[in-house]
């Protein structure tokens, strides 16, 4: 038998993992900007602004070229709209394509 408290805790932690599921960005509701793949970019992913400059020295050692572009608005899903300022400061996509030398 389940006692009260445990209960208590148990929907507690269901509520904050819910939560947190909902604030997740995965990449199904990320579309990446057409401009960028008509002038041949790649989307590879979204990153966190403070790990972009890794993500940039890592891409541009094999040889590609990189850019990480904040988080437009339009890039979103429905029901993105309490995530969509945070992601927009937090959050980079990434693109890559090869050198054009």
């Amino acid at each position: 038998m389940t006692s009260p408290d445990a209960a208590h805790r148990a929907d507690t932690l269901r509520s904050i993992v819910e939560a947190e599921a909902r604030r997740v960005l995965s990449d199904a509701e990320l579309r990446p900007d057409p401009q960028r793949v008509a002038e041949g970019w790649e989307r590879r992913f979204v990153t966190d602004a403070h790990r972009a400059e890794e993500v940039i020295a890592l891409y541009e050692s094999l040889g590609l070229e990189v850019c990480a572009d904040p988080l437009r608005p339009d890039e979103l899903g429905p029901g993105c709209d309490d995530c969509a300022l945070v992601a927009v400061l937090r959050f980079r996509t990434i693109y890559t394509r090869k050198r054009r030398d």
